[in-house]
């Protein structure tokens, strides 16, 4: 267990905070590209900060502190022009790094404009998703994992709001056990309650669980009864991407697929919890052009009395810690050597900051500027019984996904929601 003050530690992400420092280190999406196709501005709230992605006349993306710095009014509600976003106002107009550009009714020569600033973050759009950067600049590279430039792919970009503390979810990732009960058991009595039981392979009993420390974070292995010593799920193993990511994926001869679960948070008790999904086939020229020429984005509905997917199972499982998990109360077991190890890299991470350095997976380097290749799992004993039965049971069926799509995993429309 943890003191109350380590966990505040842990937990407390907003500006001036130790842990919102660190993960501000690193870009974070605040948007789906597409939302900005048809507005000019959209809300951001991250870590505490209550911000304004705009779109200016050029269409050009910044984004900035929502309350002008003159009266507080909204820039929601702002105007934009060729260089960066007027106040409604009185019309103080900012560019997208928070400088006042122009103060209409301030008397002709005024230098006023150059004492006023507010909060401006570089914004960067990669595979779909528009990224930001709150920490000390210069900014870093932005971390191009495999998946967001494999290609062709057919992209997915989901989003919901779940109302609980990042940690708590990031911390399930170093928790490869929850998935025999939680996706197993618990996911077959759901299955029992409303028709036939069904066997799921989840429940397959764990016989060993393994955590290997890389340079960008953590790789997770598991072996399960019945499975070989040389199966991916032990050799190989997936990775949490330090500090948020937990990456997921599989192949087999027909596809390969990437899936990044980015925790972000909005403030302590709410994470915007990102899907990212890039499908990519072994013979392209057999998918529907349209399908792979542009990022679906979705919202994912949070219903906790709807518990078919490993997603609503997982979102059940946080959200009811409490906004904030307590710490001080919890036991954990040998099983729960990924949570520990996992904090013990948060705390290193954070010593490091504070001594001046950059944490793990933060480039400045130019040449270094090359694609992530994170480990793949060619047989996972989750997906045993392939695609056509996971993607039903995945977020996947909100997408609005069209029978091409279906028909590309070999899936009857009738055996998915969409």
């Amino acid at each position: 267990m943890l003191s109350q003050e380590e966990n505040e530690l842990l937990t407390q992400t907003g500006p001036g905070t130790p842990m919102g420092d660190l993960l501000r280190r690193y870009w974070q999406p605040v948007s789906a590209a597409v939302e900005m196709e048809d507005r000019w501005t959209k809300r951001v709230r991250i870590m505490g900060e209550d911000l304004v992605l705009f779109k200016d006349r050029t269409g050009r993306l910044g984004l900035i502190a929502e309350a002008c710095p003159h009266r507080r009014a909204s820039l929601a509600y702002g105007i934009p022009t060729a260089d960066g976003i007027r106040c409604p106002y009185h019309g103080w107009m900012f560019d997208g790094a928070g400088r006042c550009l122009e103060q209409p009714n301030e008397p002709e020569g005024s230098s006023f404009k150059d004492k006023v600033t507010t909060a401006g973050y570089p914004v960067q759009v990669l595979a779909g998703l528009v990224f930001a950067y709150l920490g000390p600049l210069p900014a870093p590279l932005i971390t191009k994992l495999d998946g967001y430039v494999a290609e062709p792919a057919i992209r997915l970009l989901a989003r919901t709001v779940i109302p609980c503390n990042w940690l708590q979810i990031q911390e399930n990732s170093a928790d490869p056990v929850h998935s025999e009960w939680l996706h197993g058991h618990f996911a077959e009595f759901v299955d029992e309650q409303y028709s036939e039981r069904v066997r799921l392979p989840f429940t397959d009993h764990h016989i060993k669980i393994a955590f290997d420390e890389k340079p960008y974070g953590i790789i997770k292995r598991r072996l399960k009864a019945g499975q070989p010593e040389d199966c991916s799920d032990w050799t190989v193993g997936h990775p949490l991407v330090f500090p948020n990511i937990l990456a997921v994926g599989s192949a087999d001869k027909n596809w390969h697929v990437y899936e990044f679960q980015i925790r972000v948070p909005e403030d302590d008790t709410h994470t915007t919890h990102w899907w990212f999904t890039a499908f990519v086939p072994t013979d392209p020229s057999a998918i529907e052009p349209e399908l792979l020429r542009k990022e679906r984005f979705f919202e994912v509905p949070i219903d906790t009395e709807i518990l078919d997917t490993a997603e609503f199972q997982d979102i059940m499982a946080w959200s009811t810690q409490g906004g904030v998990a307590d710490r001080t109360q919890e036991h954990l077991g040998t099983t729960d050597r990924g949570i520990t190890l996992f904090r013990n890299m948060l705390r290193r991470e954070l010593k490091k900051i504070e001594a001046g350095e950059d944490p793990i997976l933060v480039n400045r380097d130019p040449a270094k500027d090359v694609a992530l290749d994170l480990p793949l799992e060619t047989d996972k004993s989750h997906y045993s019984n392939g695609f056509a039965q996971i993607l039903p049971r995945r977020h996947w069926r909100y997408a609005g996904i069209d029978q091409q799509l279906l028909a590309a995993f070999g899936i009857k429309k009738e055996k998915a929601v969409v």
